[in-house]
């Protein structure tokens, strides 16, 4: 399948988004630190990343935009449990495919992973 990294400030959100993925055949990268993320993105590829937007150092956008750099193919799904149409929009102008709001639904994350990496319906 697809070769997923994970990075939000929350390790056990990180880590339930990581399982839901697993269980749909994909390998997951589970990170906490914005330049670990970024350390890792240098040396493999990734199909896709997961970024909260809050995180400790940078904001999601912020490390989007660094991903983009090193991997301009990369798609990207954006979390918050903020939701305003800023962040909505500022996401969007960076390149992220979808922007999901926590807590995060199962099926939800299923199906807008699935539709982003152009998968189907998610439900395989």
């Amino acid at each position: 399948m697809s070769n997923i990294l994970v990075l939000d400030d929350m390790e056990e959100a990180g880590v339930l988004v990581s399982r839901i993925l697993k269980r749909k055949g994909h390998t997951t990268h589970v990170f906490v630190d914005e330049d670990e993320a970024l350390s890792c993105a240098e040396r493999q590829a990734f199909d896709l990343a997961i970024l909260d937007m809050n995180l400790r150092k940078m904001d999601g956008v912020e490390v989007l935009a660094e991903l983009k750099r090193i991997q301009p193919e990369i798609k990207a799904i954006m979390l918050t449990g903020y939701p305003t149409a800023q962040t909505a929009l500022r996401s969007k102008k960076q390149g992220a495919a979808a922007y999901c709001v926590k807590p995060l639904d199962k099926e939800e994350l299923e199906q807008t992973v699935a539709e982003v990496l152009g998968q189907g319906d998610g439900k395989a």
